[in-house]
């Protein structure tokens, strides 16, 4: 009988163990299957590539060694902060045509679900109910520099 016991036992661990980790049910504010890698990026605010951060609402796409699988989507939300944006979709497993975009400069969409997010602020407006990844970061106004890493 424990013998009998500690078999079922074994096997529904098993089972469990292995729903959860091939599920793609949510966990934290993204789907348990997102990429997870490591972010390292420093981002000189002075250079013309990233002139565009330094005014409010002003929005780039990284795609740097080390910004993650697909890339990050950097915000200026206001005068003293980013958002930075993963571009994985926070709500569905990574597959073709999951990558987020900047649409009219106002909204993330994903174009596989038309989910969409608030570019400022990352609020899910439809399609959706997480808001897209975020990583930290620190500024440096004096020198205009942003470090984003995770």
């Amino acid at each position: 009988m424990k013998k009998t016991f500690s078999i079922f036992f074994t096997l529904t661990l098993l089972i469990f163990s292995n729903l959860s980790i091939n599920s793609c049910g949510t966990r934290e504010d993204t789907v348990s299957c997102f990429p997870n890698n490591p972010i390292n990026v420093t981002l000189n605010l002075n250079l013309p590539a990233y002139y565009v951060l330094n005014q409010v609402g002003g929005w780039v796409y990284i795609n740097e060694q080390q910004s993650g699988t697909r890339g990050l989507i950097v915000v200026r939300a206001s005068d003293t902060t980013f958002k930075v944006y993963d571009r994985n979709a926070p709500q569905i497993c990574p597959d073709t045509n999951t990558t987020l975009e900047v649409k009219d400069n106002i909204k993330i969409i994903c174009p596989k679900d038309n989910a969409q997010w608030i570019l400022l602020t990352g609020q899910p407006t439809a399609g959706a109910n997480v808001p897209p990844k975020t990583y930290l970061y620190n500024y440096d106004a004096g020198g205009k520099i942003l470090n984003i890493y995770y």
